[in-house]
């Protein structure tokens, strides 16, 4: 699915005067235009929609979602940064100065979750095959095998120069959607026509930007994570400049002997988490931020999260097997209920 899109007339409220001397007739501002469009960058679909007064931007953006997993992040790609980095593990590597800005917020945030965000898990992840063509349940020699490579104390940074220690592969699919969502709303800054947006990644990473013409919030539909194909759980309030991301044990996954083994691992251990979580939403002003703090919260349970949340400034939803809803102070403000078979409950 690429560039399907439609162009549709929104009234600005807003009106320009031109001048200040008698007689100056006043100029109505340009109507600006809702632009949409379904695409597939990141190995998802992307679902745009722009309100503009200038051009559709809504394919220049794919492609550059495209260029920053292709050229940055990708580790199938032999030319991109992270691919040539990891060919180079044992050795010293320059980066360009966005890598490193992002390797670095990616090492502090690991730092911060005590490893339960870990982005050196590459070959764990492939070992397991869970969203490939043979998913299986891998044998524990297997697993001890690989995770001795296994620890984010593993990456040095030194400005734009990585060194890996011999046989650490990183993996920054954590948050490789948020970095996207980043890269965007940096893009947008510079398009001084753009009013708003909100660009969805898939369903796990959104960013908003800007407002609409109409001044109506941006609302965001969360899936519910044992009923992905029926009504949505509920909605999420977010303004311009934030960000949303959702980690769930329903997004990748197979079924073995009735066990679900899904894709968020447990750097500890290399299984999946089993800890009665089902899903973490998290809402910040960061991408990868926010696409990293989904996954460690995960990793780490509601409890054990609470300190790394207020670290962050983040606000959290936590939804368990028991059908509860736990929702910290901010996400109370938030969120909106649209299914009654779950319950809402603060965090205590």
């Amino acid at each position: 699915m690429r560039n399907f899109h439609k162009k549709i007339a929104c009234t600005l409220t807003g009106v320009m005067l031109c001048g200040t001397l008698m007689g100056a007739v006043p100029v109505l501002a340009k109507d600006a235009e809702k632009y949409t469009n379904t695409d597939f960058a990141m190995d998802t679909v992307v679902s745009e929609t722009l309100y503009t007064t200038g051009d559709d931007l809504n394919a220049e953006i794919g492609n550059k979602l495209r260029e920053i997993e292709s050229g940055l992040l990708s580790w199938t790609d032999e030319d991109s940064q992270i691919s040539k980095l990891n060919a180079a593990a044992g050795e010293m590597t320059e980066v360009s100065d966005e890598l490193a800005g992002y390797l670095a917020q990616i090492e502090q945030l690991a730092d911060d979750s005590g490893g339960a965000f870990d982005p050196t898990l590459g070959k764990v992840i492939r070992l397991w095959d869970i969203d490939g063509e043979d998913p299986h349940v891998p044998e524990q020699s297997e697993l001890e095998a690989l995770l001795k490579d296994v620890g984010y104390q593993n990456v040095t940074l030194d400005g734009n120069k990585v060194t890996l220690a011999e046989d650490t592969t990183l993996d920054l699919g954590a948050t490789g959607k948020g970095i996207g969502c980043d890269v965007i709303s940096e893009f947008l800054k510079d398009q001084k026509e753009v009013e708003g947006m909100i660009l969805n990644l898939g369903g796990s990473s959104v960013m908003a930007y800007g407002q609409k013409p109409d001044d109506s919030p941006w609302k965001v539909a969360v899936t519910d994570p044992r009923d992905t194909e029926g009504d949505y759980l509920g909605a999420i309030t977010i303004k311009g400049g934030e960000f949303l991301s959702t980690s769930g044990d329903y997004e990748k996954y197979f079924m073995e002997d009735g066990k679900r083994y899904h894709h968020i691992l447990d750097p500890k251990t290399g299984y999946p988490v089993w800890n009665g979580l089902d899903s973490v939403t998290i809402v910040c002003d960061n991408g990868l931020l926010a696409d990293g703090l989904s996954t460690a919260c995960f990793v780490l349970g509601m409890d054990d999260a609470m300190e790394l949340l207020e670290k962050y400034d983040a606000d959290a939803m936590f939804v368990d097997e028991d059908k509860n809803i736990y929702l910290t102070d901010g996400m109370k403000e938030r969120f909106e209920l649209m299914k009654n078979t779950y319950t809402v409950k603060a965090v205590q």
